[in-house]
């Protein structure tokens, strides 16, 4: 069976953006130990309103192989909010494809088309392993390839359909339940190797990067752009950068907030948490390319472009999203902004300090960077319609 063309969602306007949280069961950073249970329920409702409250569009629910079921946690979420999206992150290979379809098109109905899955491949044959895969990395790509082109099938096709390939084969399968929309659920892909490319740029509509310099990053989107072309796709997928923003009332401020966070990850007070969130030994260089860029990144110097500030990625090893915009509400958003002006249009961000972090970026951060993006769109209204000789 041929690939099924991707649903494609068209990029965001110029004068709009997505933004993605990320929420988890209890109390962790990388500058905090664990407090509480592995679930707390009502730490759990508590964060996810949070982000609700705070304006953002969706969060990302993370995936390890020791986290809490991520299916799970987000229906408790969705039965405590009201318009929030859920981002559910999913390595492809554990489950057979067309029953994660059916459990992400459950989910996608029980909460009014809320859902969006986060595919991630797999950057680390150790944290791998510990669920029984034995893959290469290239053997994940092709299978995620495989797994993907399923997914998109078994949330299209009405009538029943066999598939054989590598990694998979079943005959006549075919659901009672579809997604909401008659496009699918959006797809989220993550990665930054060439493998993650192809495959993501073939079926991805958010294509997920870490928050790497300007022409770093400019660099990936046109990567990925060529995938999607060289998949023979006529829209590329939309492109999310991620960041961890430090916040202060002025520049002096935030930067002693930043170097504060820095001692704090140096110290070790978070270290079961990153330790688990960057799957390698202290000291070990991280399998994942994603890892690897932000600690080359970070060799290269501490502050990049407007306030991008990197010692955050080298003092936890660069386990996820781990590089830092540092300053004044105001300059982070100009940040933020200079991404969306070389093609970003979703910007998933989280704090150190999760909680409290979330509610600042809802009261001081996120509405500036909307604010000007409306205001670039009325400005440029006028001049369009001037252009078409009417007023």
């Amino acid at each position: 069976m041929s690939a099924s063309a991707p649903s494609t969602s068209a990029p965001a306007s110029p004068s709009s953006v997505e933004f993605i949280g990320m929420i988890a069961t209890r109390d962790a950073s990388e500058t905090r130990p664990a407090a509480g249970p592995p679930i707390d329920p009502d730490y759990t409702t508590r964060f996810a309103r949070a982000h609700e409250d705070a304006g953002f569009d969706r969060v990302l629910i993370g995936y390890s192989s020791s986290r809490p079921d991520g299916t799970q946690v987000a229906a408790h979420v969705a039965a405590r909010t009201e318009r929030l999206g859920l981002l559910v992150a999913h390595r492809p290979g554990f489950v057979a494809p067309t029953l994660a379809a059916r459990s992400f098109a459950t989910l996608d109905q029980f909460t009014g088309g809320r859902v969006a899955v986060h595919t991630i491949t797999g950057g680390n044959d150790t944290e791998q392993r510990r669920d029984g895969d034995y893959l290469t990395k290239d053997e994940r790509y092709a299978r995620t390839d495989e797994y993907l082109t399923v997914l998109r099938r078994a949330w299209s096709s009405a009538e029943p359909f066999s598939y054989e390939g590598a990694h998979y084969r079943f005959e006549d399968y075919g659901s009672e339940v579809l997604p909401v929309r008659e496009s699918g659920i959006p797809l989220y892909f993550g990665g930054s190797s060439e493998a993650a490319y192809r495959v993501g740029g073939r079926h991805a509509d958010t294509f997920a990067l870490w928050g790497e310099p300007l022409a770093e990053t400019a660099g990936q989107i046109a990567a990925v752009r060529a995938a999607a072309e060289a998949a023979g796709r006529a829209q590329p997928p939309s492109i999310s950068v991620s960041f961890r923003p430090i916040l202060g009332p002025t520049e002096e401020l935030a930067w002693e907030r930043a170097h504060r966070i820095l001692e704090t990850i140096n110290s070790g007070a978070g270290r079961p948490f990153f330790d688990q969130a960057r799957h390698h030994t202290a000291g070990e260089a991280p399998q994942n390319a994603g890892s690897q860029r932000l600690l080359a990144a970070a060799a290269k110097g501490d502050l990049h472009d407007r306030a991008l500030w990197t010692p955050t990625a080298t003092a936890s090893g660069a386990g996820g999203n781990t590089t830092a915009l540092v300053g004044t509400p105001e300059t982070v958003a100009q940040a933020l902004l200079d991404y969306v002006d070389i093609g970003v249009t979703t910007l998933l961000i989280r704090g150190y300090d999760p909680l409290d972090d979330a509610i600042d970026y809802g009261r001081h951060l996120i509405p500036l960077v909307r604010q000007e993006l409306a205001h670039r769109a009325a400005t440029r209204r006028p001049a369009a319609a001037l252009a078409g000789g009417s007023l």
